[in-house]
């Protein structure tokens, strides 16, 4: 069978090398501390990330990037966006050259806007380049709870070799080929948890997280329109499918922030407390600017933007929830016209 590498040793990397590797697949599993990697490969396990979940012996640990991704056929990319570029960097030196480089990361890189599809195409031009992303809580896939992901790319080959890769009794994959729909879904809907979390743990119940999704839903597709991804793509399961969970749960480390947040904690606190990377922090700054520039209505994120990084009230996220938003209750198909008309 193949090399497959997986870069990043966080709980959903764990995952998906599991699962490669339950196909029969070797797995290189990068980790960007050796004394951890060593760990995983002594006792099967990533005590840090997934402690509990026993793991394939065909999953080796390296801190090593050269012996983690040489001769791979299929890269697997899954480091926090702070830190993707430079990742990048450094494993293209030792990958072959049209290597598939698949990443599952939902941020948006600071300063530039670029999705990590786009770090990829940018940082390896010989690559062929897709995108995973769904409704994917690793704890769960981990339980082999029934779950969908979406693989995403320009190419038909890429498409079809990761689907061959993950396919699993418990984990379906389904294929899409509008990349920059399905990633720019799977990294807004971050800044949305939060918002949910915050209501949450303000104490409004299941008609407003409804509300929430809904309209989020609506506020994701708008921007998406704009940057020209397909408005279709947000109703599958990269779009409201993702979501739906992340909205949801207390395992969705967003919500966890946004719970921390609503009950008075500061951001800074707040992402201590669930101590692994949050990525809608992040998001929704990039998101907030470029809607501004834009001229986007995102009310929503802008909210969000204002409780975190302007110390305004969370009374902000109600204001512009039921004070501010535009009455048109769908609009992925409709006209301008009527958009307009509806407000």
């Amino acid at each position: 069978m193949s090399k497959i590498s997986v870069i990043g040793g966080g709980s959903f990397g764990t995952v998906i090398a599991d699962i490669i590797a339950l196909n029969g697949h070797d797995v290189r599993f990068w980790m960007r501390s050796e004394e951890l990697a060593n760990e995983v490969n002594r006792s099967h396990e990533n005590s840090q990330y997934l402690p509990g979940y026993p793991l394939d012996h065909l999953v080796v640990a390296t801190h090593d990037m050269a012996i983690a991704v040489g001769g791979s056929e299929v890269i697997f990319v899954a480091v926090p966006s702070a830190s993707f570029r430079q990742v990048v960097k450094n494993m293209i030196e030792h990958a072959p050259a049209e290597v598939i480089l698949v990443s599952t990361t939902k941020g948006i890189e600071s300063g530039t806007f670029d999705l990590m599809s786009q770090i990829l195409i940018e940082e390896a031009p010989a690559a062929r380049v897709g995108v995973l992303s769904g409704p994917n809580l690793a704890k769960e896939i981990a339980s082999k709870d029934l779950t969908g992901t979406v693989i995403a790319s320009n190419h038909e080959e890429v498409r079809g070799r990761v689907k061959e890769v993950l396919k699993s009794e418990f984990f379906r994959v389904y294929t899409n080929d509008d990349m920059f729909g399905v990633e720019l879904g799977g990294s807004l809907k971050n800044i949305y948890a939060i918002i949910a979390g915050i209501a949450a743990a303000l104490g409004m119940g299941y008609n407003t997280n409804s509300m929430l999704v809904t309209r989020s839903l609506t506020e994701m597709a708008r921007f998406g329109k704009e940057l020209g991804a397909d408005p279709m793509t947000f109703l599958g399961l990269a779009g409201v499918g993702d979501l739906v969970v992340t909205c949801s749960t207390p395992l969705s480390r967003n919500y966890r922030i946004g719970l921390a947040l609503g009950q008075g904690k500061t951001i800074d606190a707040a992402v201590a407390e669930v101590g692994q990377v949050a990525e809608g922090v992040n998001t929704v700054k990039q998101v907030k600017e470029k809607a501004d520039e834009l001229g986007v209505y995102m009310p929503l994120a802008s909210g969000l933007f204002r409780i975190i990084y302007e110390n305004e009230s969370m009374e902000n996220i109600i204001s512009s929830l039921m004070l501010s938003e535009q009455a048109l209750d769908v609009e992925f198909a409709a006209s301008e016209e009527k958009i307009l008309v509806e407000k």
